[in-house]
């Protein structure tokens, strides 16, 4: 098409033109409209429950806030469609087939707070799966049944988490070392795990006890082994186990005892040496002395014969 010379007519081809460009621009819908068989909200709440999805749904809106694709059978979350979702807040994935989650599950999802990965097939959380989660408020993880293993510092970095809950899975002990740190932590469900109340999970036991108000089901969190502590509450064990699993002594504490040992044993002997060379420089030094002061006895007294009156000597009478 060729571009018009008349003045009039360019100028209503470039207002149109700025009208289109402004309006593609404005729009929170760029890419597409709402995926199959799920109800979409003003292009910022998407729903997707229970439409018998095994697959993660494409094409939604990029503003979209708020997605929901629980009581479906998706077994993969991918990164790549997830992370498109850059100012998702809320994301409901409970009810599913998902197995596995990984740090790049969630790489893009920094305005995220509320997240729902219950009622899955999770059999570990691996370090760093929820790292890029700094905006998370609410983490719910419950009814996995193949979910043994929390690393220690996979929570290390979600410093806005108010509320875990990790009840009805299958973990026997947590290593608390994140969890202790996060500062606006408020709420923790650890009730319906199969807890073993070992030294393993001492801190556990300690950190319910002591803080119990973060706990508020701590009256329904109890220990399942080993036999003689088998369906007390964890709170109840803290103390116990203090004393209990520090009373052995580990490697540090023998190699410390035998150093020790080794001094004394060295200080001893070095001691009782010397004392000795003492005592008989001491018995010789005497020794002679008493030797010395005999000799001058002898010399004083044993002159062999009497002086007379004119000084002579003369031999004494037999």
């Amino acid at each position: 098409m060729r571009w018009s010379r008349h003045p009039g007519e360019r100028s209503l081809w470039l207002a149109f033109l700025i009208i289109f460009v402004m309006g593609v621009a404005s729009s929170p819908l760029v890419t597409a409209g709402c995926p199959d068989r799920c109800e979409c909200d003003d292009k910022l709440v998407v729903q997707c429950v229970g439409k018998q999805m095994t697959f993660f749904p494409s094409d939604f809106p990029l503003a979209t806030r708020q997605l929901v694709i629980s009581n479906n059978r998706i077994a993969e979350l991918p990164a790549l469609q997830l992370n498109f979702l850059s100012d998702l807040v809320f994301l409901d994935c409970s009810n599913n087939t998902l197995s596995e989650i990984s740090e790049s599950t969630f790489g893009n999802l920094r305005k995220l707070a509320y997240l729902d990965l219950s009622y899955n097939t999770l059999a570990k959380i691996n370090d760093r799966t929820f790292g890029p989660l700094g905006s998370l408020v609410m983490l719910r993880i419950t009814d996995n049944p193949e979910l043994s293993q929390i690393h220690p510092g996979a929570f290390v970095e979600n410093t806005a988490l108010q509320l875990l809950d990790i009840s009805r899975n299958n973990l026997t002990s947590l290593n608390i070392t994140s969890l202790i740190v996060l500062p606006v932590l408020r709420t923790i469900a650890l009730s319906g795990n199969p807890w073993q109340c070992d030294c393993d999970n001492e801190d556990l036991c300690l950190w319910i006890q002591i803080e119990a108000f973060k706990f508020q089901e701590g009256s329904e969190s109890m220990c399942q082994g080993p036999p003689g502590v088998a369906g007390r509450q964890l709170a109840e064990v803290g103390m116990k186990l203090r004393m209990e699993c520090h009373q052995s002594l580990g490697y540090w504490d023998y190699l410390f005892l035998t150093a020790v040992g080794f001094l004394i044993f060295s200080a001893g002997t070095v001691s009782a040496w010397v004392m000795g060379v003492l005592m008989l420089l001491y018995e010789r030094y005497t020794k002679s002395k008493d030797t010395m002061q005999e000799g001058e006895e002898e010399g004083e007294g044993g002159g062999g014969g009497i002086a007379n009156g004119n000084g002579h000597l003369s031999k004494p009478d037999v």
